[in-house]
C-alpha cells in the first residue's frame, strides 16, 4: 500500500530500507537474468535460499531430510525430477523456476518479477503463467512485462506506465481500450477513424512501454 512519501508492505515502511532488510519483509524479487549458483544442484540452491530462516548453528549442521518449504517448492516449480542436478544445467525457463522457487522458500509475502518469460518458448511461457497462478494464491505477485500475449493470458490487473507515472490500471480489456493508452502508446490523436477504432487491438499486440 503506497501513502504520501512511504511504500507499505502490510504496516511496515520499506521505503528506503537496505535491500536485505526489504527481502527480510517477504519482498523478494527476480531479474531476466537468472541468479542462481550454477555449480551446486537444485536441491543445494533451494536449502541456500531456505538458511535465511535458519540459524547459524543449524546451517554448519548437516541435513538428514528435506525441508517441507523445499518440498514444497521443487512441487510448485515442477522441479523435483532435476533436484540432484546442476542448476547450470538448466534450461533458461528451468532457472527462473529455480529463482522463483528460491524465493518461496524464504517465505516471500509480495514476489517482484522483471519480464520472467523473456528468452523462453511458448511452451515455457505457459508454464511460467500456471506457475505464477499457483504461487499467487497466498501472496502478491508483481510482474514487469512486455509481452501482450502473456499477459494478456495469465494477469489478473494491469498498470501502464508512461514517464514515471501511472498512465492507466484495470483489467487487459480496461487498459487497451483506454483512449490515453491508444494516444500515447499508439498517436491516435493523429490517427484516422478506421485506424483508431482499430487501436484496442493494436494495443494488445504492441509490445512497446506497457508493463504489468
Amino acid at each position: 500500500m503506497r501513502g504520501t512519501g512511504s511504500v507499505k508492505l502490510g504496516t511496515d515502511d520499506v521505503l528506503g530500507r537496505p535491500v536485505q532488510k526489504i527481502a527480510r519483509l517477504g519482498v523478494g524479487r527476480t531479474f531476466q537474468t537468472a541468479s542462481v549458483f550454477e555449480q551446486l544442484t537444485v536441491l543445494q540452491n533451494l536449502d541456500i535460499a531456505a538458511g535465511m530462516h535458519r540459524s547459524a548453528w543449524s546451517l554448519l549442521g548437516r541435513r538428514r531430510s528435506i525441508d517441507s518449504r523445499i518440498a514444497d517448492a521443487m512441487e510448485q516449480t515442477q522441479l523435483e525430477d532435476l533436484q540432484h542436478q546442476p542448476a547450470g544445467i538448466l534450461s533458461h525457463g528451468q532457472k527462473q523456476w529455480l529463482e522463483i522457487g528460491m524465493l518461496l522458500v524464504q517465505d516471500a509475502r509480495v514476489l517482484m518479477l522483471d519480464e520472467p518469460v523473456a528468452g523462453m518458448s511458448l511452451e515455457e511461457r505457459n508454464a511460467t503463467g500456471e506457475l505464477l497462478h499457483r504461487v499467487k494464491k497466498d501472496r502478491a505477485v508483481v510482474v514487469v512485462e512486455h509481452d501482450m500475449e502473456f499477459m494478456r493470458s495469465f494477469a489478473s490487473r494491469v498498470t501502464v506506465l508512461h514517464q514515471g507515472q501511472v498512465l492507466s490500471a484495470g483489467s487487459v480489456e480496461e487498459v487497451q481500450a483506454d483512449p490515453k493508452v491508444q494516444e500515447v502508446y499508439l498517436g491516435t490523436a493523429s490517427m484516422s477513424e478506421d485506424d483508431a477504432a482499430q487501436a484496442p487491438a493494436l494495443a494488445a499486440a504492441n509490445p512497446g512501454g506497457t508493463h504489468a
